[in-house]
């Protein structure tokens, strides 16, 4: 019966987050379309009220005339609709989630001893350390470099540094699967974080400022939008991660931090060519780029580059089916071999096994 509770509520959640994820991301999405695709005015009224982008269009058999404001308009209107619910019960369902797989059960999903040999607890500690520590390390960055004239391209470098280290450390530190989720969740963490700390306080602040009759200061909005586009870049590349744990092919390659990340990178290059297409800019390097990044992590994880030796987890089986077949019974030789323990390679040679003879030939649908 606990079984069965802990299904239903994985399902429940899992659901959950999934929907939420995709009122978010397409809020998102649609925002940052709109703003690069916004024309200059030609009304003088529209000029006069401080317009400075509008769009028309059209869907559902309506027409929408969305305008942006150069910095707020002249009257603040009484009611507004606010942004946020989508970011914060993405987090929060996603953490719930992470919490009813992972760390409750961190023996199983967060340790591989082949890769760091530590507790359940301890892996839970650091798994929560990550997400922590990955949020206070970009915000810092952000927050005493963001602000100077012309650093953003600096505030990427180091941010880019920071993915970079953060995804060797996981795969160093934890399960392959779960150094893949948990980098996926640093991002989103940072996401999210970003609209709680900096874009939603940011934005209050300017109304308030707006109701106390006083002109809204503009840093508020410049620091909202430095957050907004990190975090436009950073919603492919966790995408991938949390979608990753159907592909062990993927967190279970020797160098997988360099699949990580190349497939990371290939999300960002793609999105930054559908953010360049929305000002009518068609930059194929882009996803030119992306497309080389992807196709060397599909022949670098092919079976003919990574053929290796028979491991010794498949002659134990072999061993003890040949001597089933044979009817050997001096002294339970084949309990003796069936039982005989797995080498140093451990859980990635029973892995490897699966990999190469039981799920290749396993039917895609049932028959």
């Amino acid at each position: 019966m606990e079984a069965y509770i802990f299904d239903w509520l994985n399902l429940l959640l899992r659901w959950l987050h999934v929907i939420t994820a995709i009122a978010w991301i397409g809020s998102s999405f649609y925002f940052v379309w709109l703003d690069n695709s916004l024309v200059q005015p030609t009304d003088p009224e529209l000029k006069e009220k401080g317009v400075g982008g509008e769009l028309w269009a059209v869907h559902g058999g309506g027409f929408y005339n969305p305008q942006k404001y150069l910095l707020a308009p002249k009257v603040l209107p009484e009611h507004l609709h606010w942004f946020y619910w989508e970011s914060y019960s993405t987090w929060l369902s996603g953490f719930a989630l992470f919490s009813l797989l992972y760390l409750f059960n961190a023996n199983v999903f967060l340790v591989d001893r082949n890769v760091f040999d530590m507790s359940a607890s301890m892996a839970g500690g650091t798994a929560i350390a990550f997400l922590v520590f990955n949020w206070l390390i970009y915000d810092a960055i952000c927050s005493n470099i963001g602000d100077r004239p012309n650093a953003h391209r600096l505030v990427n470098i180091l941010v880019g540094l920071q993915v970079v280290v953060s995804v060797w450390a996981a795969c160093h530190l934890f399960s392959g699967r779960a150094a893949f989720l948990i980098s996926g969740a640093s991002l989103a963490t940072i996401m999210s974080a970003n609209v709680l700390v900096w874009i939603i306080p940011g934005q209050r602040k300017m109304v308030a400022s707006m109701r106390a009759g006083q002109a809204p200061d503009p840093i508020h909005g410049k620091r909202g939008k430095q957050r907004s586009v990190h975090n436009t870049y950073f919603t492919l590349p966790v995408l991938f991660a949390m979608l990753s744990n159907h592909y062990s092919m993927t967190y279970s390659a020797p160098h997988n931090w360099l699949v990580l990340l190349f497939i990371m990178a290939a999300g960002a290059l793609i999105r930054q060519f559908f953010v360049l297409r929305h000002k009518g800019v068609y930059n194929w390097w882009y996803p030119g780029v992306a497309v080389v990044l992807l196709l060397a992590v599909a022949v670098g994880l092919s079976p003919a580059m990574r053929a290796k030796p028979v491991p010794a987890a498949l002659h134990h089986a072999e061993e003890a089916k040949a001597a089933a077949a044979t009817g050997a019974t001096d002294g339970g030789k084949a309990q003796a071999v069936a039982a005989a323990p797995v080498s140093a390679g451990g859980f990635a040679q029973v892995q490897q096994v699966i990999q190469a003879r039981c799920i290749s030939a396993m039917p895609r649908s049932p028959a």
